[in-house]
């Protein structure tokens, strides 16, 4: 398979990349957990069938110490027990923002406040913004048709 566009050739991708990682990068420097942040972007790529992310995330999640059975558990968490219930929430949040056109007046009051029982503000802002962003790199991969399986670890810094 090859991508529809070499957007790592392209200097406006590079550019647009580049404050994409920088928005990341404010996000990591919050205390919403490193782990839990690996799995959001895998739950979200998932939905969004992103070969790509799931490729850089699932091993960047196992580089920082995430185990393979929770790795292979994340797309059944709800009948998963190797799950917090802070994780469960991100997890749930990270659903139904992924999934936003597809609830008429979009994340249920429930899971915010369920969300918010287990994170403070800043927590909930880098998570939202942390399921905005996967989803823009998400869309990104998929419309080019970005090909799978390449990812070293680190190589985004």
């Amino acid at each position: 398979m090859e991508a529809r566009l070499n957007m790592f050739a392209s200097p406006v991708t590079g550019k647009l990349v580049k404050h994409l990682v920088s928005a990341d990068k404010v996000i990591n420097e919050t205390q919403l957990p490193r782990s839990l942040q690996e799995l959001v972007k895998i739950r979200a790529s998932q939905i969004n069938g992103c070969g790509y992310c799931l490729d850089m995330h699932t091993k960047e999640a196992a580089h920082a110490g995430e185990t393979a059975q929770r790795l292979h558990m994340v797309a059944g968490w709800r009948e998963a027990k190797v799950f917090t219930d802070a994780e469960r929430a991100a997890l749930e949040l990270t659903e139904q923002g992924t999934r936003i056109a597809d609830a008429a007046g979009g994340v249920p009051d429930e899971v915010w406040e369920n969300a918010a029982k287990h994170f403070d503000e800043d927590q909930l802002l880098a998570l939202v913004a942390l399921i905005a962003l996967i989803n823009t790199f998400n869309r990104l991969n998929v419309m080019v048709q970005q090909p799978a399986g390449d990812y070293q670890v680190g190589m985004f810094g």
